[in-house]
């Protein structure tokens, strides 16, 4: 679980925006809030909403985050010299300066006992920071300039440095870290271009091997453009994981999206969903589906994913060309614990208005853009005398917490 996001100098944002999800109040009943980590007394929503008018800015930060989940991940395996998918801001002053990226989550309160097979799955944890800055100048290719993980293991006053990487390629690692025999190595394999962390993992490091999988439990839609998924890959998923597709079968019956059934089928040797209506004599294939129906069997392999192993599933635009009765029930189930019982996230963009009825106050954040072009991001809770149990959307769409479109 994701708990802060820090960005900075990274597509329309400018200047540091800070994203602080964790909060100590909670109340008993609360599904919406999970501890960060196991015995945490702070908490974080397991749905993150971001609303805010066209081109404010909201893409922004699922790109950061998946940004740098996928650098982490899998910028080693790509060729090297590869360019890295991000743009800085487009400021003439911006051009030379470095992007700065951070997060905080959950791991491994003692790094030294992580081993395979789970990588320490059920060990007690506590909260990691992973900072990466990256730069260089305007007409060269970006290189990382450094990069750092700390953590704050139980009863420690402030968070310690696991591993830092500076600009020169020196490595710095703590005792905790163990990096042991593998230095040399990493030495001679550790590109400008790629992670210190994804690199060690090819190393076989416990703690990097872990970060990388982690890394890849993130699902998305949004790249250094947006990606936009053909109907092969879901049913290419469902192929793969009949469970799910039973599971879709069920959910379907409830929403009422006009299909009775669903199957996939391979007529071709491809895979491809078909679909049953009630008053037809034989299954419909994806592509004579609605664009609402077939993007919402698009994203079901990411919410799925998410939720069977407590990952990020990372969605722009989820409002889209979905009906905004059947949103509410998508975001219900992040919030059930039944449904979601390892704490997976659902990171949004979205415009409709329905949804700030499902969520709570430290769900939503607001983004804006001012005239310069730069983005700025705050949060509904940080608005001043907001409650919890007032009508958000009613508020939103009079102009209460601005975010909305300037017309006239």
């Amino acid at each position: 679980m994701f708990y802060r996001l820090e960005v900075a100098n990274f597509y329309s944002v400018r200047d540091l925006q800070v994203i602080d999800l964790g909060t100590r109040v909670r109340g008993d009943d609360d599904q919406h809030l999970e501890p960060v980590w196991k015995g945490a007394d702070i908490y974080a929503p397991k749905v993150v909403a971001i609303y805010g008018a066209n081109a404010a800015g909201k893409t922004t930060f699922l790109r950061a985050l998946w940004f740098v989940c996928d650098f982490v991940a899998n910028s080693f395996s790509r060729p090297a010299g590869s360019a890295m998918p991000f743009l800085r801001f487009n400021g003439s002053e911006m051009r030379g300066a470095p992007t700065k990226l951070a997060v905080e989550f959950a791991g491994p309160n003692n790094p030294e006992d992580i081993s395979e097979p789970n990588y320490g799955a059920d060990a007690e944890q506590c909260g990691y920071r992973y900072e990466v800055e990256i730069g260089g100048p305007p007409e060269s290719p970006v290189k990382v300039l450094r990069e750092i993980v700390r953590y704050k293991p139980k009863g420690a006053a402030r968070m310690m440095k696991l591993i830092e990487r500076t600009g020169d390629g020196e490595i710095h690692a703590g005792k905790s870290f163990k990096l042991g025999r593998r230095a040399a190595a990493l030495k001679e394999i550790l590109r400008p271009e790629a992670s210190v962390i994804c690199t060690l993992a090819q190393l076989g490091h416990p703690l990097a091997t872990l970060c990388v999988l982690a890394g890849r439990l993130i699902q998305s839609n949004v790249a250094i453009e947006k990606i936009e998924f053909n109907d092969a890959a879901p049913a290419q998923y469902f192929q793969r994981n009949p469970a799910h597709l039973d599971n879709l079968r069920k959910e379907i019956g409830r929403m009422d999206l006009g299909i009775k059934g669903v199957d996939v089928q391979s007529p071709n040797g491809e895979p491809t969903l078909v679909f049953e209506h009630e008053g037809l004599s034989s299954p419909m294939p994806s592509v004579f589906e609605s664009n609402g129906t077939r993007q919402f069997f698009r994203m079901m392999p990411w919410i799925f994913h998410a939720l069977d192993f407590g990952g990020v599933a990372l969605i722009d635009e989820i409002d889209s060309a979905i009906h905004p009765l059947v949103l509410p029930e998508i975001i219900r189930w992040f919030h059930d614990p039944r449904r979601n019982p390892l704490g997976a996230q659902l990171w949004v963009t979205c415009q409709n208005p329905v949804l700030l009825d499902e969520l709570h106050k430290e769900e939503v954040l607001f983004c804006e853009k001012d005239r310069s072009g730069k983005t700025t991001i705050y949060a509904l809770r940080d608005i001043q005398n907001v409650r919890r149990g007032e009508n958000f959307q009613k508020k939103y769409l009079g102009g209460v917490y601005g975010a909305v479109p300037h017309i006239g």
